[in-house]
């Protein structure tokens, strides 16, 4: 994705499971490690009611448009109430997607989404 675009996309990947009274953070890759689950539910912005409220099935995902400093970009459901949560900690998505470029790294999103599809996480 980040050879598409020409630079990062996604600065903060996180597995985590939302499985009710089992919510956890599998594994975390990026720059704030230690503030990321302390601030986790404030930057769940405007994500919060769909990935609190809705099934997803392994594949599906969503964007948040204008989500702001630390607050989440994307997330793909991954597995039965298992979420691969994307974010840039630096731009929104929106920014992100005004580059011409994100058509392309795009590509790349939509090939993951379909790995997951075909084979759900287990946790």
């Amino acid at each position: 994705m980040n050879a598409r675009y020409g630079k990062t996309v996604f600065d903060e990947w996180a597995l985590v499971s939302l499985k009710h009274g089992a919510e956890k953070i599998i594994h975390y890759s990026g720059p704030r490690r230690e503030d990321f689950q302390k601030n986790f539910t404030a930057d769940l912005g405007s994500m919060r009611a769909e990935l609190l409220t809705e099934r997803h099935a392994p594949g599906q995902y969503d964007f948040a448009r204008h989500g702001v400093g630390t607050g989440f970009e994307a997330f793909v459901c991954v597995g039965a109430e298992l979420y691969l949560i994307c974010n840039n900690t630096q731009r929104s998505m929106d920014d992100i997607t005004r580059d011409q470029r994100w058509l392309e790294a795009q590509k790349s999103f939509a090939e993951l989404t379909e790995q997951f599809s075909g084979d759900a996480v287990a946790a």
